[in-house]
């Protein structure tokens, strides 16, 4: 795809010495780049100072759930998620569309209730641990019981396969 129409100020160097293209404006640039050196997998951008960079896709969340365990359980949205499942009170599966390299990924779980008197913890579900293609999850109440918590937020970071 050509790129046209692209409005420079001139020809820069980075605090590290990297070649910048400086831009007169703000542009939105849609269609497909391709050529050397460009990759989603090896794309890295500079920290905030400067003095580091980041690999952008790992980075990125790859998969996440938005569930409502009380009552009628339903998934409210998702992203990177073929299905879940209500195994019973406190006890989740969600099942990964685009699978995990390994089981080895990062779950981020947080959870609220509108009953301020119920404090508890969601993450994996007792001793069963993730697989690169689901996560089962768990909740509980500050007594150790099992409990559905009103909103139930996961989100899964890692290499996908």
């Amino acid at each position: 795809m050509a790129l046209t129409k692209v409005l420079t100020g001139g020809i820069a160097l980075d605090a590290v010495d990297n070649t910048i293209l400086k831009l007169d404006d703000d542009y939105a640039l849609t269609g497909t780049v391709t050529g050397a050196g460009v990759s989603s997998a090896t794309s890295t951008l500079p920290s905030e100072g400067g003095a580091a960079t980041t690999i952008v896709s790992q980075g990125l969340t790859k998969a996440w759930v938005n569930l409502k365990t009380t009552d009628t359980f339903a998934t409210r949205d998702s992203f990177n998620v073929t299905s879940t499942a209500d195994n019973g009170a406190g006890d989740y599966t969600v099942t990964i569309a685009n699978d995990f390299s390994n089981a080895n990924y990062c779950l981020a779980t947080n959870a609220g209730d509108k009953n301020a008197s119920v404090l508890g913890f969601v993450g994996l579900h007792g001793a069963t641990a993730p697989t690169a293609t689901a996560v089962r999850l768990g909740g509980t109440a500050s007594n150790g019981n099992n409990y559905d918590h009103v909103y139930h937020h996961n989100q899964m970071v890692g290499d996908l396969a």
